[in-house]
């Protein structure tokens, strides 16, 4: 294990193949379903380039924990073959949702899908795995389990019982999967935390909250409150789940819980210190001498490196683009204009960039267009206003360039807001990021 060097190597094909080989569990079709799974969600776009969360690291990562923690003789609930074969396959398809409305997949989809396609349900036969089984794990996996979600997957799952031979009138096995799924559930929800440093924690958390469309500011406060709910109301799967895989995997995971937790402490005292008049925000101009200085260059790429990777415009020219005078740029500073570099705005020509070919935009080749690159900022200073100063300081520096409109990327949310105050209008949407990209006029 410490041979291998980040989470997708550790659950990669070769290592769950090797686990299913160790355990007994031999049979063609497991690997045949694996192999199958991977292609599917490469086929659909949802393969390692995909930027949100359920992609297909994250699928092998849920079947790699769930092999690794249910093969194993620490494990307290004594899992037979056929549980684990169950498991396997919920865990291989309880994501892929080839509608892909939005990235948090949607069950019923997933069902439809694996009822319907004639690979999987042979590949299910060959290895004894019954379909409606697999179905009601994945419907366990139904996140969160309370109210009229849980009460909407519980009455599938019933029907689920009813039609497997397995558990029809069979109360105390309907309980057994239940607890499998279960299992499945927090494996879903720990795996990729366990898997990686707390610098592979922050990628999850903010593909997750780049996916669902999350303000920034919200990213900690969340994370923090998912840990706590998992932790806090169920503690029992947990520690099943943790006190079955590798004392460095619990260790990586809680390691996760406790950075976010430390984080969160940090945005606390500085919305504190904020709202005490204990510290402001600066909005201000550098000049190209400062732009020109590589330690000024350097601490602004730090800065731009806490973004999601797609809000990462053009990282490999990024120095060339600071030094550049036709690039408007503007800083925010902590208490005054020499300050500490809290996060800055950055942009250009419309025709300096590269966007989406889905984007077309009127005004491509005219020279009257500033694109704004999405603002960068300092984890724990997002929801102060800081942003929004950058922002409005921005658009003074386009005025004066003589641009007639900005466009940039924006949560759609954002942008709908910004109709009226600003008569802003959506250029291109992109789903199911829900990260949108407009035009006002200046």
């Amino acid at each position: 294990m410490t041979s291998v060097t980040t989470p997708a190597e550790l659950a990669s094909r070769d290592n769950i193949v090797k686990i299913l080989q160790e355990s007994g569990l031999q049979e063609p079709s497991l690997i045949d379903m694996l192999d199958y799974a991977i292609e599917l969600f490469e086929s659909m776009g949802l393969g390692k380039e995909y930027y949100g969360y359920h992609n297909i690291d994250h699928e092998l990562a849920v079947t790699y924990i769930s092999l690794l923690s249910t093969c194993t003789t620490k494990n307290k609930m004594n899992f037979t073959k056929s549980d684990i074969r169950h498991i396997y396959t919920a865990a291989l398809f309880h994501d892929f949702d080839p509608l892909k409305i939005m990235d948090k997949p949607h069950e019923m989809s997933v069902l439809s899908f694996i009822t319907s396609n004639k690979d999987v349900l042979n590949m299910m036969r060959k290895a004894d795995v019954d379909l409606n089984i697999v179905k009601m794990l994945i419907l366990r996996t139904t996140h969160p389990w309370s109210g009229q979600t849980r009460d909407v997957a519980q009455a599938k799952i019933d029907e689920c019982f009813a039609s497997s031979e397995l558990t029809r009138d069979n109360v105390e096995l309907q309980e057994h999967y239940m607890n499998l799924g279960w299992y499945l559930s927090v494996v879903d929800r720990i795996c990729g935390y366990a898997l990686g440093d707390f610098a592979h924690a922050m990628v999850l958390a903010k593909m997750n909250a780049h996916a669902l469309a999350w303000h920034p500011s919200l990213i900690v406060r969340r994370s923090v409150a998912y840990f706590e709910d998992l932790l806090n109301n169920e503690s029992k799967m947990c520690q099943h789940v943790l006190s079955s895989i590798p004392y460095e995997l619990r260790k990586n995971f809680f390691n996760a819980v406790l950075s976010f937790m430390h984080l969160r402490t940090k945005e606390i005292t500085i919305q504190a210190e904020y709202t005490y008049d204990n510290l402001r925000f600066v909005p201000t101009i550098e000049t190209m001498e400062a732009r020109n200085n590589p330690e000024f260059i350097s601490t602004l790429f730090d800065i731009f490196a806490e973004l999601p990777k797609p809000l990462q415009f053009s990282p490999e020219s990024f120095e060339q683009s600071i030094r550049d005078p036709e690039i408007i740029l503007n800083t925010l500073r902590l208490n005054n204009c020499t300050g500490e570099i809290l996060g800055f705005a950055k942009g250009g020509p419309l025709e300096s960039y590269t966007l989406d070919p889905r984007i077309n935009d009127v005004n491509y080749a005219l020279h009257n267009t500033v694109f704004l690159e999405p603002l960068a900022l300092r984890m724990g200073y997002w929801g102060l206003g800081g942003g929004q100063q950058m922002r409005h300081l921005f658009v003074m520096q386009a005025h004066t360039k003589m641009f007639k409109y900005l466009t940039s990327f924006a949560l759609r949310d954002v942008i709908q807001s910004r109709i009226d105050r600003e008569e802003a209008e959506f250029v291109a949407k992109f789903d199911p990021e829900r990260w949108d990209y407009y035009r006002i006029k200046l």
